[in-house]
């Protein structure tokens, strides 16, 4: 099998192409065709001569992702099922802005893995088997995808990322950064760190590991529930990853990076919906500077839990607004088509 071509830096490229009698600035060209250019064939690098482009093609290739499904749900919102070069599915989820005031907003959801090991019982992922990791190009790819999606359907570019789609970001810990630094850096696409946001279950340790590499992109922790008990029963990560460790990988991140956190949070009917929970999920963020997104339940054939009513919402997000707590009730969008957050199964 011929070697990815992604896989290698730019030294072991420059390195390459020195010991196959090619100068040295070839390099950086197969390297700005490959992560600015986004090209998927030697064929494309057309300043490249045809005896190089032919070198390249006998000693590498690209694994492109293709998309192999796409869906559009009433609201706008675009899912694509990608496949992958071993054959293996994963998803990805445009979702154009959805008041009028705020058109240029374009959002790409990505997955970081196929399946996950995480078995959170209310998301449908969490009941699928992880597979296998994805790479940094592969998830590079969604993200020129959905670009390329937004402008032939909205006729607007990408404008924030979110990594919340199928897997656990930091279990993939090193592909996800390296396909962050694709997607930010200069010689790649060229996005602001600040419009991506990376979602976690909760891993302390790699959240303190976060805090250590100085990241810029902005952290999510799926809380759901601020006690221990109510949280072991529907994320059994928090069984190894308790609130008190998070509490502290969080600080340590904040101290670190100086960003706010976002707490991600499901109101579940009869579950932790109640001024109680309100008021532990207070105390909680009380530890860092944080805002809380309140999400709606998107219901699953493998669960059976509900939406809290409207009512308990807004009296759950008046406690916490009364304590001076940032909240935002974000609404679903995709249910239609099994593109909500945790709906995302990799389904045909």
């Amino acid at each position: 099998m011929k070697q990815d071509i992604r896989k290698l830096t730019a030294v072991q490229l420059k390195d390459w192409f020195a010991k196959n009698g090619e100068q040295g600035f070839r390099a950086k060209q197969v390297h700005e065709w490959l992560w600015k250019k986004s090209a998927l064939s030697f064929e494309q690098m057309t300043n490249l001569s045809l005896s190089t482009r032919e070198l390249l093609n006998t000693n590498f290739e690209i694994r492109p992702l293709t998309v192999d499904q796409q869906q559009r749900s009433n609201d706008g919102t675009i899912k694509s099922s990608f496949k992958l070069f071993d054959g293996n599915l994963v998803e990805g989820v445009l979702i154009p802005a959805l008041r009028s005031d705020d058109t240029d907003r374009m959002t790409a959801c990505v997955s970081s893995q196929v399946g996950c090991s995480l078995t959170c019982k209310f998301c449908a992922t969490g009941y699928m088997d992880r597979k296998r990791n994805l790479d940094a190009a592969e998830i590079y790819d969604q993200v020129v995808a959905i670009d390329r999606q937004a402008k032939e359907n909205y006729d607007v570019p990408l404008s924030n990322i979110v990594y919340m789609g199928m897997g656990e970001p930091l279990l993939n810990y090193k592909n996800v950064l390296e396909s962050v630094d694709r997607i930010t850096s200069a010689d790649g696409l060229g996005m602001s760190p600040k419009r991506i946001t990376v979602s976690t279950a909760g891993i302390a340790k790699m959240i303190r590991q976060l805090g250590d590499d100085a990241v810029k992109f902005n952290l999510a922790l799926s809380l759901h529930a601020a006690n221990d008990i109510k949280r072991d029963q529907i994320m059994p990560i928090n069984e190894s990853n308790t609130l008190e460790a998070l509490g502290d990988a969080l600080s340590y991140f904040y101290k670190k990076t100086g960003t706010r956190i976002t707490f991600e949070y499901i109101l579940f009917y009869n579950f932790n919906d109640t001024l109680q929970d309100a008021q532990e999920l207070w105390k909680f963020t009380k530890r860092v500077p944080a805002k809380i997104n309140i999400i709606e339940y998107n219901p699953i054939a493998e669960a059976n839990f509900k939406n809290t009513d409207p009512q308990t919402l807004d009296k759950f997000a008046g406690y916490l607004e009364n304590k001076g707590v940032t909240v935002n009730v974000r609404r679903s969008r995709g249910k239609d088509i099994d593109a909500a957050c945790g709906q995302l199964a990799g389904k045909k």
